[in-house]
């Protein structure tokens, strides 16, 4: 059972707000709120909700499929999970401007320290597949502006990501991403830069915090945090790389399982009961189920 919060989500919000604009923060992608409480685990300070990967593991392609009340369904089981600030993907911010303003007042609400959203057409596609078609830069900028009025917290961040350097050009992504900041998003989220020199040219032209996108087989290349946060960029996420490795590992267990009809061999790779149970604190909860029988015992026969 989760320990009772030192600080408040606003105090979060803050403090995260805070380390994005000095340092920078690695948010490693959680799909549900067990990989979530991995990444506390392990000693990283904030989580990643990738939208690619909540509908993957709901058995849906990444084309704005799930909607608002899913995706904070599955997100509110995420950030009651963890003491840390999580931000989340809200693709194209489910609809048009009074969409967003629904948007933002429902995620701002189950705890998530930021959103971000995408300059897409809906139906949407995944940010490094070819094909996708943006929004026009006002209708965006409108988006934007709806956001940060629709928030109660200022420090609840709205990341605009664009999608215009497949489709438009290197030179449109920076012309959209300025505007998007005029708009008055906090951070940019340049999806799809095709090489280190477009991610270093990216941030020396926004004055404002940066998002780099470290999917794997995409069109990105692939660089270590350091080296994104040596030129400017604050956030680094990892967004499918634990769903990536989870499903293939599953996949060969299967296999074994079909081939073999055993899983022996598979043991030693395997999160033994004992470590499973320690995750999800599993003593703290009997405690409370002892706890709670006995002060019904008690009263029973105080009668």
């Amino acid at each position: 059972m989760k320990q009772s919060k030192t600080k408040s989500i606003e105090e979060k919000r803050k403090a995260f707000k805070a380390k994005i604009n000095g340092e920078g923060i690695v948010l490693p992608g959680a799909y549900n709120a067990l990989t979530a409480k991995q990444i506390q685990q392990v000693g990283f300070e904030g989580v990643y909700i990738s939208g690619a990967a909540l509908s993957a593991s709901a058995g849906l392609p990444d084309i704005g499929l799930l909607t608002l009340s899913e995706f904070s369904f599955f997100i509110k089981y995420i950030t009651q999970a963890v003491d840390l600030p999580c931000i989340a993907d809200a693709d194209t911010g489910f609809g048009e401007v009074v969409n967003v303003v629904r948007t933002v007042q429902e995620l701002e609400s189950i705890g998530l320290a930021g959103m971000h959203m995408e300059d897409q057409v809906m139906p949407k596609r995944c940010g490094h597949l070819p094909g996708k078609t943006l929004i026009s830069e006002k209708n965006m900028c409108a988006k934007i502006q709806a956001a940060c009025s629709a928030r109660k917290d200022e420090n609840f961040l709205i990341i605009a990501r664009t999608d215009a350097r497949s489709g438009e050009g290197f030179d449109n992504a920076i012309s959209r991403a300025k505007a998007y900041v005029e708009a008055g998003a906090d951070l940019i989220f340049p999806e799809a830069l095709q090489t280190k020199e477009e991610f270093k040219q990216f941030a020396k032209e926004i004055n404002v915090p940066l998002l780099a996108n470290m999917t794997e087989f995409g069109v990105s290349p692939l660089m270590s945090a350091q080296e994104l946060f040596s030129i400017g960029y604050k956030i680094v996420i990892f967004p499918v790389s634990a769903l990536r490795v989870t499903m293939k590992n599953t996949q060969v267990l299967y296999q074994e399982i079909k081939n073999e009809g055993a899983q022996k061999s598979f043991l030693n790779k395997m999160q033994t009961r004992q470590e499973l149970y320690d995750l999800i604190d599993y003593d703290a909860y009997a405690k409370l189920d002892k706890k709670a029988a006995n002060y019904k015992l008690k009263n029973n026969e105080s009668k």
